[in-house]
């Protein structure tokens, strides 16, 4: 059976994160407040990298480099487009 998907909000992470450095067990949260072994995983890897749990904190400049030239890429595409769309009209009269 799939379990559905669920939000956690940053002070709740922030809490399990406290736990699990304070000394908890890590099964014991994960069987106590009902989390997927990887959720927990994942926030503790997050706040120790970056002190963040958000996405965007947690980026390599790498990452960001790439988002950066894909969005780059796509106004140009854009821009192209938007030429050939004038010269075929300039081409018509």
């Amino acid at each position: 059976m799939k379990r559905e998907r669920r939000t956690y909000t940053l002070e709740f992470k922030a809490q399990m994160v406290k736990l699990y450095e304070n000394g908890k067990p890590r099964m014991d949260i994960i069987s106590e407040y009902d989390l997927t072994p990887s959720a927990l995983d994942k926030w503790v890897k997050k706040s120790q990298a970056s002190g963040s749990f958000k996405e965007k904190d947690n980026r390599t400049p790498e990452e960001n480099e790439l988002i950066k030239l894909r969005k780059e890429n796509q106004r140009l595409l854009m821009e192209n487009d938007i030429l050939k769309q004038a010269a075929l009209i300039i081409g018509r009269k």
